[in-house]
Protein backbone atom coordinates (compact mmCIF):
# COMPACT_ATOMS: atom_id res chain seq x y z
CA UNK A 1 0.00 0.00 0.00
CA UNK A 2 1.59 3.27 -0.93
CA UNK A 3 2.32 5.74 2.29
CA UNK A 4 0.61 9.17 1.86
CA UNK A 5 2.20 12.18 0.53
CA UNK A 6 3.42 14.84 3.29
CA UNK A 7 0.64 17.55 1.21
CA UNK A 8 -2.04 14.87 1.98
CA UNK A 9 -0.96 14.48 5.60
CA UNK A 10 -1.12 18.01 6.22
CA UNK A 11 -4.33 18.27 4.58
CA UNK A 12 -6.26 15.33 6.26
CA UNK A 13 -4.82 17.35 9.71
CA UNK A 14 -6.39 20.73 8.74
CA UNK A 15 -9.52 19.05 7.55
CA UNK A 16 -9.20 17.23 11.22
CA UNK A 17 -9.05 20.44 12.96
CA UNK A 18 -11.51 22.23 11.18
CA UNK A 19 -14.69 19.45 11.03
CA UNK A 20 -13.51 18.52 15.09
CA UNK A 21 -12.59 21.30 16.46
CA UNK A 22 -14.14 20.24 19.58
CA UNK A 23 -11.61 16.89 20.13
CA UNK A 24 -8.88 19.59 21.75
CA UNK A 25 -9.46 19.82 25.38
CA UNK A 26 -9.96 23.59 26.39
CA UNK A 27 -7.99 25.01 29.36
CA UNK A 28 -10.32 25.69 32.02
CA UNK A 29 -10.53 28.72 34.11
CA UNK A 30 -10.37 28.39 37.68
CA UNK A 31 -12.65 29.77 40.68
CA UNK A 32 -12.58 30.88 44.38
CA UNK A 33 -15.63 29.60 46.52
CA UNK A 34 -18.08 30.84 47.03
CA UNK A 35 -18.13 32.02 43.48
CA UNK A 36 -21.19 33.88 42.15
CA UNK A 37 -22.27 33.57 38.61
CA UNK A 38 -24.90 36.47 38.88
CA UNK A 39 -26.73 38.12 41.58
CA UNK A 40 -28.23 40.57 39.15
CA UNK A 41 -26.38 43.65 40.37
CA UNK A 42 -25.49 45.05 36.54
CA UNK A 43 -27.54 47.53 34.62
CA UNK A 44 -25.75 46.29 31.65
CA UNK A 45 -28.08 43.48 31.13
CA UNK A 46 -24.54 41.08 32.17
CA UNK A 47 -23.91 38.33 34.87
CA UNK A 48 -21.57 38.72 37.26
CA UNK A 49 -18.91 36.63 35.14
CA UNK A 50 -19.61 39.52 32.18
CA UNK A 51 -21.55 36.62 29.96
CA UNK A 52 -25.23 36.79 29.57
CA UNK A 53 -28.66 35.13 29.81
CA UNK A 54 -30.74 33.81 26.81
CA UNK A 55 -34.43 32.89 26.69
CA UNK A 56 -35.57 30.14 23.88
CA UNK A 57 -38.14 27.80 23.67
CA UNK A 58 -38.45 24.64 22.01
CA UNK A 59 -39.58 26.13 18.81
CA UNK A 60 -35.69 26.18 17.56
CA UNK A 61 -36.36 22.59 17.31
CA UNK A 62 -39.97 22.96 15.70
CA UNK A 63 -41.69 22.72 18.93
CA UNK A 64 -44.77 24.89 20.35
CA UNK A 65 -43.90 26.38 23.71
CA UNK A 66 -44.18 29.62 23.52
CA UNK A 67 -42.26 32.07 26.41
CA UNK A 68 -39.48 34.05 27.12
CA UNK A 69 -36.97 35.55 29.78
CA UNK A 70 -36.91 38.98 31.03
CA UNK A 71 -35.86 40.95 34.18
CA UNK A 72 -37.69 41.72 36.42
CA UNK A 73 -38.67 42.48 39.90
CA UNK A 74 -40.46 40.75 42.19
CA UNK A 75 -41.39 41.00 45.91
CA UNK A 76 -38.28 43.98 46.32
CA UNK A 77 -35.62 41.64 44.42
CA UNK A 78 -34.54 42.50 40.71
CA UNK A 79 -34.27 38.99 38.62
CA UNK A 80 -34.43 37.21 35.48
CA UNK A 81 -38.36 35.68 35.11
CA UNK A 82 -39.19 33.20 32.79
CA UNK A 83 -43.39 32.72 31.60
CA UNK A 84 -44.67 30.92 29.00
CA UNK A 85 -46.64 27.75 28.16
CA UNK A 86 -44.77 24.43 27.92
CA UNK A 87 -46.59 22.35 25.07
CA UNK A 88 -45.34 18.78 24.67
CA UNK A 89 -46.63 18.20 21.22
CA UNK A 90 -43.72 18.17 19.01
CA UNK A 91 -41.46 19.74 21.92
CA UNK A 92 -41.71 20.69 25.36
CA UNK A 93 -39.26 23.12 27.15
CA UNK A 94 -39.22 27.05 27.70
CA UNK A 95 -35.37 28.05 29.38
CA UNK A 96 -33.42 30.65 30.41
CA UNK A 97 -29.36 29.99 30.37
CA UNK A 98 -26.27 31.26 31.58
CA UNK A 99 -23.03 30.99 29.29
CA UNK A 100 -20.30 30.31 32.36
CA UNK A 101 -17.57 30.55 30.23
CA UNK A 102 -15.64 33.58 30.96
CA UNK A 103 -13.34 34.63 28.34
CA UNK A 104 -14.16 31.69 25.93
CA UNK A 105 -12.78 29.04 28.94
CA UNK A 106 -14.97 26.45 30.63
CA UNK A 107 -15.64 27.17 34.50
CA UNK A 108 -13.17 24.18 36.85
CA UNK A 109 -15.69 23.81 40.02
CA UNK A 110 -13.52 20.91 41.14
CA UNK A 111 -13.55 22.95 44.54
CA UNK A 112 -17.41 22.88 44.83
CA UNK A 113 -20.06 21.21 46.21
CA UNK A 114 -23.33 22.13 43.94
CA UNK A 115 -25.28 25.13 43.13
CA UNK A 116 -27.21 27.57 45.02
CA UNK A 117 -30.08 29.65 43.91
CA UNK A 118 -32.40 31.85 45.12
CA UNK A 119 -36.39 31.28 43.54
CA UNK A 120 -39.34 32.58 43.25
CA UNK A 121 -42.04 30.29 41.35
CA UNK A 122 -45.31 29.24 40.96
CA UNK A 123 -45.44 26.26 43.18
CA UNK A 124 -44.26 24.25 39.82
CA UNK A 125 -41.54 22.07 39.74
CA UNK A 126 -38.80 23.13 37.54
CA UNK A 127 -35.54 21.87 35.99
CA UNK A 128 -32.12 23.17 36.41
CA UNK A 129 -29.58 21.45 33.33
CA UNK A 130 -25.89 21.57 33.47
CA UNK A 131 -24.04 21.04 29.97
CA UNK A 132 -20.17 20.65 30.03
CA UNK A 133 -17.69 20.21 27.48
CA UNK A 134 -18.52 16.10 27.28
CA UNK A 135 -21.73 17.71 25.82
CA UNK A 136 -21.66 17.05 21.95
CA UNK A 137 -25.49 16.99 21.42
CA UNK A 138 -28.52 19.18 22.25
CA UNK A 139 -30.25 16.24 23.70
CA UNK A 140 -27.41 15.80 26.11
CA UNK A 141 -26.73 17.21 29.39
CA UNK A 142 -26.81 16.52 33.00
CA UNK A 143 -30.40 17.07 34.96
CA UNK A 144 -31.92 18.06 38.29
CA UNK A 145 -35.40 19.24 39.58
CA UNK A 146 -36.17 21.50 41.92
CA UNK A 147 -39.82 23.02 43.27
CA UNK A 148 -40.50 26.66 43.28
CA UNK A 149 -43.23 28.51 45.78
CA UNK A 150 -44.81 32.23 45.57
CA UNK A 151 -42.18 33.62 47.62
CA UNK A 152 -37.96 34.05 46.98
CA UNK A 153 -36.39 30.52 48.59
CA UNK A 154 -32.96 29.39 48.68
CA UNK A 155 -32.54 26.16 46.37
CA UNK A 156 -29.48 24.23 47.05
CA UNK A 157 -28.36 20.89 44.43
CA UNK A 158 -25.17 19.37 45.08
CA UNK A 159 -23.36 17.97 42.31
CA UNK A 160 -24.62 14.27 42.80
CA UNK A 161 -28.35 15.49 42.34
CA UNK A 162 -27.59 15.99 38.72
CA UNK A 163 -28.48 13.01 36.47
CA UNK A 164 -26.64 12.81 33.23
CA UNK A 165 -29.29 12.26 29.96
CA UNK A 166 -27.58 10.64 26.69
CA UNK A 167 -24.10 10.38 28.05
CA UNK A 168 -22.59 7.95 30.03
CA UNK A 169 -20.14 9.62 31.64
CA UNK A 170 -20.01 10.93 35.02
CA UNK A 171 -20.11 15.00 35.19
CA UNK A 172 -17.14 16.69 34.37
CA UNK A 173 -16.22 19.07 36.74
CA UNK A 174 -13.21 20.77 35.29
CA UNK A 175 -15.52 21.74 31.96
CA UNK A 176 -18.83 23.86 33.25
CA UNK A 177 -19.81 25.24 30.11
CA UNK A 178 -23.79 26.83 30.25
CA UNK A 179 -26.58 26.11 33.31
CA UNK A 180 -30.40 26.35 32.27
CA UNK A 181 -33.07 26.68 34.37
CA UNK A 182 -36.22 25.09 32.39
CA UNK A 183 -39.86 24.31 32.13
CA UNK A 184 -39.86 21.15 30.80
CA UNK A 185 -41.66 18.30 29.47
CA UNK A 186 -45.32 18.66 30.75
CA UNK A 187 -48.00 21.09 29.29
CA UNK A 188 -48.05 23.59 32.30
CA UNK A 189 -47.94 26.99 32.11
CA UNK A 190 -44.30 28.45 33.45
CA UNK A 191 -43.65 31.15 35.82
CA UNK A 192 -39.93 30.88 37.36
CA UNK A 193 -37.38 33.58 38.56
CA UNK A 194 -33.87 33.64 39.84
CA UNK A 195 -32.49 36.08 41.65
CA UNK A 196 -28.89 34.89 42.81
CA UNK A 197 -27.03 31.90 41.54
CA UNK A 198 -23.75 30.45 42.88
CA UNK A 199 -21.67 27.63 43.22
CA UNK A 200 -20.77 26.93 46.67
Amino acid sequence: MPSSSPRRTTMAALLSAVVFPFVRPARAATIHLPYVLDDFSKSDGRSSIGTRWAGFTDRVMGGQSNGGAKFDTILGRRCLRLTGRVNTNGGGFIQMALDVEPQGTPLDATGAQGLEFDVWGNGEDYNCHIRTTDVRWYEQSYRATFKSAPEWTTVRLSWADFVPHGLKVPLNLTGLQRIGLLGWMRDFEADVAISRIVLF
